[in-house]
Parts: C-alpha cells; sequence; structure tokens
C-alpha cells in the first residue's frame, strides 16, 4: 500500500487553517510531524492522523499529557 501524502496547502484544508499557521508551527516544532525534502514539506497522512489522535479532549479542563523524548 503506498504512503499517502499531504501539501500544506492540502492539510490547511482539511483542517479549515491557513497555510502559514502550518509554516508557524514547523518554525515553533508545533503540529505534526512533517517531511521536508529540499524545498517541499509533505505531511504522511498516517503522522497527520495521529496528530489529531493527540488532540482529542473530553473537556477544556483535562491537559494533554506531556510527551517524553
Amino acid at each position: 500500500m503506498a504512503i499517502r501524502h499531504l501539501n500544506q496547502i492540502e492539510l490547511a484544508a482539511r483542517w479549515n487553517i491557513s497555510h502559514r499557521t502550518l509554516e508557524r508551527w514547523r518554525w515553533s516544532g508545533e503540529g505534526p510531524r512533517y517531511i521536508k525534502i529540499g524545498g517541499r514539506v509533505v505531511y504522511r497522512l498516517e503522522d497527520v492522523e495521529d496528530y489529531e489522535k493527540e488532540q482529542l479532549r473530553a473537556s477544556t479542563a483535562v491537559k494533554p499529557a506531556l510527551k517524553s523524548a
């Protein structure tokens, strides 16, 4: 099975956010993992879906667990 990739425009459309937000997140180390080959940035669909799962919340009172490196 082929690995599906999204470029930043496709991911921004998926989440209904600006592609500039994704650029800022990459610069600050936030957001999903990405691959950079030359000047091209792509996101593996698997990594995007993992990131989405990590963002699930049951309440605004519940803080996300910190990931250890």
